[in-house]
């Protein structure tokens, strides 16, 4: 298994007491690294703030990360801005031993991440929610008039009220 391209590794065992807010920031190359792991055009900055609370083997994080992007637009390629300022609270939970039943989840546990060993990676979990806090679709100004000349409907034109619409354009507004 590969290293994270941004880890910030912390021991369970000096997690908790009267410890204030931490934060960390990716260098230049983490941040190229991260790049071409998510398919960014460029990641010119990705920091968090947060606080780690431990409970048994069960740590919680709490805080915000920022991150200043360009995405491709799905349309022309060119570059989009983004800007990502997350809240976010996730729970890191020991992963199960093979002998061990499989753990549900709920819909409160989706931010939960399983760890091995005495370690938690604060690094890897500010850049998973950097990507996950991404435009999964972004699109430049221009993107529609992209679209439309290749030919893509717009939603409320492929709908079923769009294909009764461009029916009732062919019959010439002719009612039955």
């Amino acid at each position: 298994m590969t290293a994270p391209e941004f880890s910030r590794p912390h021991r369970l065992d000096q997690i908790g007491g009267a410890r204030g807010e931490i934060s960390i920031a990716a260098e230049p190359d983490e941040r190229d690294a991260l790049k071409e792991r998510f398919g960014l055009l460029s990641l010119s900055g990705l920091e968090a703030r947060y606080r780690l609370d431990r409970d048994g083997q069960v740590v919680t994080a709490s805080g915000h990360v920022s991150a200043k992007a360009e995405q491709a637009c799905i349309a022309t390629g060119g570059p989009v801005p983004a800007k990502v300022e997350e809240d976010f609270t996730v729970r890191f939970v020991p992963a199960a031993a093979p002998d061990q039943e499989e753990i549900e989840l709920e819909q409160d546990d989706c931010d939960t991440i399983f760890y091995d060993g005495g370690t938690i990676d604060m690094g890897e979990a500010v850049a998973e929610t950097m990507a996950l806090a991404l435009d999964p679709f972004p699109r430049s100004d221009n993107a529609e008039d992209v679209l439309r000349e290749a030919g893509v409907l717009r939603e409320d034109e492929a709908g079923p009220f769009g294909a009764l619409a461009g029916l009732r354009d062919k019959l010439g507004g002719k009612k039955g």
